[in-house]
């Protein structure tokens, strides 16, 4: 059976169960009749009866009782091994079990609550003190039905709120990724530049390391697009972001699309020199890739033109100024011819691990 499926058949039992159920389990057809009768006239108290032992536990769970009144001496099965039978049954195991006795023997009632008993009654009792008990014990049961019952919603409403909760914060992430990703290439947008640049000059500052940029603008795209259409112009994009993307290994080393063929990389803890030799890396990378453009004027293929500059920020400066450095040497490489790598002269930074 499912746990929800148990459940319900729990929950189904305690709405049922707003009366006392009482089976009893009795050798006996004439101590039945005398409990029968006690509680004939009780309009909230149902009546089973069980006089096979071997079936005491199969009827205890059919009927759904709230109490069990167990005799001791029975054939076959007695009474002291039914109520361990009763207590290592899932279904029965906190029913409440008033063990019916012919002798209110200290000894044998000491072992009737030691094998899992919750009363103990001489036969016949007055019927007073039966209803007493019985009434006692069922609505005790009952209401400790209720509270787990009501425990287990509230576990399933915090499993199914966990579950909500997880699925938010999985959809928030991927709602993060996406609006700080280029939707053509995968590569970081320039939303994100700029962010993690902020981020980087701020970190820099603190730890008195260089901060490098490089600017890449793949030369002449607009004719590699009139002449193989906008579609190739989208792969070849994607190419030259997957041949950037390969270059750099650093978790913090981040590489954006910047705008239309224009793409950017932020080496935190990067002197010019470590970014000049990523950047002759990117060209070695690219020329490998050996992508076609019939209507370049410096090569047969997809060449770059790249600009390198590298700061030391400091309290008095902008994470502007190092752009404005960057792109003013990606303009010289193209006034250069292209293809080529133009790098900022800039007074010489401690070492770093891309130096």
């Amino acid at each position: 059976m499912s746990q929800d499926a148990q459940n319900a058949e729990e929950t189904a039992a305690i709405d049922h169960a707003k009366w006392a159920v009482v089976l009893l389990v009795d050798d006996q057809a004439m101590v039945a009749e005398g409990i029968r009768r006690m509680l004939a006239d009780e309009p909230d108290i149902k009546f089973h009866y069980c006089p096979d032992p071997k079936k005491a536990v199969h009827e205890a769970i059919a009927c759904n009782a709230t109490v069990i009144l167990q005799d001791l001496v029975m054939p076959d099965v007695d009474g002291m091994t039914l109520v361990r039978f009763y207590r290592n049954n899932p279904a029965t195991r906190d029913v409440p079990i008033i063990v019916l006795s012919s002798k209110d023997d200290p000894h044998i009632k000491s072992d009737a609550f030691d094998q899992g008993a919750t009363d103990y009654l001489v036969k016949l009792p007055e019927k007073v003190e039966l209803l007493a008990r019985i009434r006692a014990h069922a609505k005790s049961y009952i209401a400790q039905k209720e509270r787990d019952e009501a425990f287990r919603n509230l576990s399933r409403m915090q499993a199914q709120l966990e579950k909500m909760n997880d699925e938010l914060a999985h959809s928030n992430r991927e709602l993060q990724r996406l609006s700080s990703m280029d939707g053509l290439t995968g590569l970081a947008n320039r939303r994100q530049f700029d962010e993690t640049l902020e981020q980087e000059w701020q970190r820099a500052m603190r730890t008195s390391l260089p901060l490098s940029l490089i600017f890449l603008d793949i030369d002449f795209f607009k004719r590699y697009n009139d002449h193989y259409g906008h579609q190739a112009g989208d792969d070849c994009l994607k190419k030259v972001a997957g041949a950037l993307e390969k270059t750099i290994h650093r978790p913090a080393d981040l590489v954006s699309r910047y705008g239309g063929e224009e793409f950017v990389m932020i080496l935190p803890d990067t002197t010019n020199e470590g970014a000049l030799a990523v950047a002759e890396k990117v060209l070695a990378s690219l020329t490998g890739l050996k992508i076609p453009h019939a209507n370049s004027a410096v090569a047969d293929h997809v060449t770059l033109s790249i600009g390198v500059a590298t700061a030391a920020p400091r309290e008095d400066s902008q994470p502007e100024e190092l752009i404005e450095t960057a792109d003013k040497m990606l303009y010289r490489a193209k006034e250069r011819g292209r293809n080529c790598i133009e790098v900022a002269l800039l007074p010489p930074t401690r070492k770093s691990s891309n130096g």
